[in-house]
């Protein structure tokens, strides 16, 4: 076999993987979506069957990504919480610091929603160590300094408040409209947290 032969066999052989690797992306992102979508709609335990239906792909293709319940929970709590704390600085790029706050209110809320669908395997995966313990709080915490931070900066967020004040504020939201099932209420009582944490008016009423 001539030199010039060898890079050529090389990229035919390496080329079949490269869809492969692709379609196995492409599973594991719709196996995520379906399991998002599971868990947002409901807090009772959801089939893994139902998930491969919802995504398009067989029970094996499930086990073949998350070979238990355990890990594909984990997967996605460990991708929403990503995607919640990076929003804060995408939102406050987009918006006025007021305005991204209560956006991503919204979207911690929705976050928080779909951590009820998965509470049970949570609980008892990080109890028994087999799901590893994430730094929720803290990071979720390190979000809102942020979003706060850069409202005192431009004036229309309090410079005088706790970060943790405020999730604690909003885990209250959250249990309180889950204990009474009125997740209509959440919206405005996140307004009304909002309107909280801007400044007073001064004298003139400026």
């Amino acid at each position: 076999m001539s030199g010039s032969d060898s890079p050529a066999t090389g990229r035919d052989a390496a080329a079949p993987d490269r869809p492969a690797r692709a379609d196995a992306r492409r599973n594991r992102d719709r196996l995520l979506a379906a399991a998002r979508e599971a868990f947002a709609a409901t807090p009772d335990a959801v089939p893994l069957d139902a998930i491969a239906r919802a995504a398009g792909v067989g029970i094996g293709t499930l086990y073949r990504h998350f070979p238990t319940r355990e890990a594909l929970v984990e997967a996605l709590y460990a991708a929403e919480l990503d995607e919640v704390v990076s929003s804060a600085p995408a939102l406050l790029a987009e918006l006025e610091p007021s305005a991204a706050l209560r956006a991503w209110m919204t979207r911690y809320a929705e976050f928080f929603r779909i951590k009820r669908g998965m509470s049970d395997t949570l609980r008892a995966g990080w109890a028994s160590g087999s799901i590893a313990t994430p730094a929720t709080r803290e990071r979720i915490t390190a979000a809102i300094a942020e979003m706060l931070s850069s409202g005192a900066e431009a004036g229309s967020l309090r410079s005088d408040v706790d970060p943790d004040d405020v999730t604690m504020m909003l885990l209250g939201v959250f249990l309180s409209t889950t204990a009474i099932d009125s997740p209509e209420r959440v919206g405005p009582l996140l307004d009304l947290l909002v309107d909280a944490l801007r400044p007073a008016p001064g004298p003139n009423g400026r």
